[in-house]
């Protein structure tokens, strides 16, 4: 049996999804970002009991269609923004659309309709997070941070980073610097 967990984006969450199946002795073959298979079918308490103490960890068991599907169209955007390294070969919209099996228009529109955003505006506010991480790591230059984040130029990032944050990435990681220097003067 499959069920979709929001909220679920790192592996934290996943460590703590895996702890809340072994307390209510649930058996599970795949526990992925946004999504667990259980091998049993739950039971109504069971399923009750895991919604409360998912949501006290701030996730939440979903059983609404049109949530679940919002919920799998940001995993799949967290998931290549945030923990995949490779370049899809398609565009986003193709590469989303082949992931879920649905049409992109279709994902689009419902996306739009529930988050208020579209899916392009979301990736890019991912993408200028991650972007935000990469800088303030400082392992890697802006033409660097551009490549990995599938960006066609650095300016190309620079304008979508000034126009999400209002900063340039070089402001901001000057900013960081002097944060960090703050911090360690305490």
């Amino acid at each position: 049996m499959k069920l979709y967990i929001k909220y679920m984006v790192s592996l934290r969450c996943k460590l703590m999804v895996k702890q809340e199946l072994e307390r209510l002795g649930l058996h599970y073959t795949s526990i992925d970002l946004g999504a667990i298979e259980i091998v049993e079918t739950i039971t109504e308490k069971q399923k009750i009991q895991l919604k409360r103490n998912l949501s006290l960890s701030g996730l939440e068991l979903l059983d609404d269609k049109k949530n679940i599907l919002i919920d799998k169209i940001k995993n799949v955007i967290i998931e290549m923004v945030h923990y995949t390294d490779e370049v899809p070969k398609v565009n986003y919209s193709e590469y989303i659309s082949e992931k879920l099996d649905y049409d992109y228009t279709y994902l689009s529109n419902l996306f739009s309709e529930v988050k208020g955003i579209t899916i392009q505006h979301f990736i890019i506010k991912h993408k200028i997070e991650r972007a935000k991480e990469l800088i303030l790591y400082d392992q890697l230059n802006l033409s660097e941070i551009s490549y990995k984040l599938h960006y066609s130029s650095v300016a190309h990032l620079s304008t979508q980073f000034k126009k999400v944050t209002g900063h340039s990435p070089t402001y901001y990681k000057k900013l960081g610097k002097t944060r960090r220097g703050n911090l360690e003067n305490l």
